[in-house]
């Protein structure tokens, strides 16, 4: 009996703590390595982290880091152009890219290139398109695991300094782009 007490006293420990860790936020994964020094947040990929940063090369060649642009919201937009769903939010992506860059407002699209065809192609797409936001190619999936992108398209919005303060899944349309980015302005 007693060990029987003690057991299910162990449980209701692990219970509660797995609880408060869970309503906490915090990652299992997650050390003191992924603190961030600067601001005291913890990075990670859950509302109210500091996103992780990442250094990826445009359709020109120029490497962009996503720190780049600390001081500006950020909409990170994973995509694929095989992706009937990404396809149709591209329209609305650049339409909110023109209206808003001039309030700092940067739309960073991450293609996932490992699923692509070739990185030719991605290029031939945002011309056909006339993307003029940042497109950036993930061709190692690196980010894509990182920020563990399992539908597309995903998009993570961070306010001005790098903090993640929505996530959607699926496509956006212009009007859902502004509601959140203007709850956050």
């Amino acid at each position: 009996m007693k060990h029987n007490l003690i057991a299910l006293l162990v449980l209701i420990g692990l219970v509660v703590y797995g609880t408060y860790e869970y309503l906490r936020g915090a990652s299992p994964d997650a050390g003191p390595a992924a603190e961030a020094a600067v601001t005291g947040l913890e990075t990670g990929i859950r509302k109210g982290r500091l996103a992780p940063d990442f250094a990826l090369e445009d359709l020109q060649g120029n490497t962009i880091r996503l720190s780049d642009f600390r001081g500006k919201t950020v909409l990170v937009n994973f995509w694929a152009t095989w992706c009937p769903p990404c396809r149709a939010e591209m329209p609305h992506l650049q339409k909110f890219y023109e209206d808003y860059r001039s309030r700092d407002v940067v739309i960073l699209g991450v293609n996932l290139t490992p699923t692509e065809k070739n990185a030719d192609r991605v290029r031939e797409f945002a011309n056909e398109r006339q993307l003029t936001f940042p497109v950036v190619l993930d061709e190692e999936g690196a980010v894509m695991n990182a920020y563990k992108v399992v539908s597309y398209p995903t998009t993570f919005l961070l306010d001005a300094g790098g903090v993640i303060r929505e996530i959607f899944h699926g496509p956006m349309q212009y009007d859902k782009m502004k509601e959140a980015v203007s709850r956050i302005q």
